[in-house]
């Protein structure tokens, strides 16, 4: 498993959080073997067919889940093929469970009015926290990174082009530069001017995100961490749970492609700044907007 990890996942680049995934969903796979009294190196198409199986009806694993777990079984059986330990790989062609939910029923977004309940939900208090969480949630909900790409962030990741400024973020299969509009740059600025004031020496390879407080402060802000934040925050004003839609961290992302796209964004546009590598995943945003827009029974002149 060691060679796996740091040699063949990512292409020997994988970032400790990636690894730690395929650490824990080939755990899982291999406890499974143990129980089932097979040796992995025998193992067959139609025992991952069970092993399929048991991710679904035992553990109760949606498709999308099961269909991770699923590619990194895979991705170890091809190493092994690669390194002529198996002749065959017995993963390739078991698929996952086909996904049986509208993908747009997944989209859960803030409208504009409630971004600025939000955002304005955030105190004015003159505290490093406070300065940490408007910029954060901010340049989340405004252009939409992912929650693991503001975790992994540095300093050093802060770039400028002339009067523009932009962060360099390290997405799943790929590095970008989101772009930030000028009051998002004045607002992190002035977050990282504030840690400056305060003692802390910003060197380039500490955490564009710093935990706060008198036992994490100054460590990196972790994936959970900024979880925490944004719940709290969406929970303050009442957005967290409501009828008929649940809020999360990754509804910050939603909002961003959503909002975007109904301003008049172009979807070329709104799929370089999200880092989609497919742009039918953009499209899923416009055909959100676009079911309750265009209905077409909204054409029928019929009284009820």
């Amino acid at each position: 498993m060691p060679i796996f990890l740091h040699i063949d996942v990512s292409a020997g680049d994988a970032a400790s959080d990636t690894l730690q995934t395929y650490r824990r969903q080939l755990q899982l796979f291999l406890n499974w073997c143990d129980r089932q009294n097979l040796l992995p190196a025998a193992v067959t198409a139609n025992d991952i067919k069970r092993y399929r199986r048991w991710l679904v009806e035992k553990q109760g694993f949606k498709p999308a889940t099961v269909a991770l777990k699923l590619v990194v079984v895979r991705r170890f059986y091809q190493a092994a093929v690669d390194r002529n330990l198996i002749p065959l790989n017995p993963a390739t062609g078991v698929k996952p469970p086909r996904e049986r939910r509208d993908p747009a029923t997944q989209i859960t977004y803030l409208e504009k009015g409630e971004v600025e309940r939000f955002l304005a939900a955030i105190p004015n208090d003159g505290s490093l926290k406070a300065a940490r969480d408007r910029a954060l949630l901010a340049i989340m909900v405004l252009e939409g990174p992912r929650t693991v790409e503001m975790h992994r962030a540095n300093i050093q990741d802060l770039k400028q082009q002339g009067s523009n400024w932009g962060i360099r973020v390290e997405g799943k299969r790929s590095i970008r530069i989101v772009p930030l509009t000028p009051d998002l740059a004045a607002t992190l600025l002035y977050y990282l001017e504030m840690r400056q004031q305060l003692g802390e020496p910003l060197t380039p390879n500490q955490p564009l995100f710093a935990a706060v407080g008198n036992r994490a402060g100054g460590s990196r802000l972790s994936r959970r961490g900024i979880r925490v934040v944004v719940d709290g925050y969406l929970q303050q004003t009442q957005l967290k749970h409501q009828p008929g839609r649940t809020l999360s961290a990754h509804s910050l992302r939603h909002t961003a492609g959503t909002l975007a796209l109904r301003s008049g964004a172009e979807l070329r546009q709104v799929q370089d700044l999200l880092g989609h590598a497919d742009p039918r995943t953009t499209c899923i945003y416009a055909h959100v907007a676009d079911r309750w827009d265009n209905n077409p029974a909204l054409r029928l002149d019929i009284k009820i």
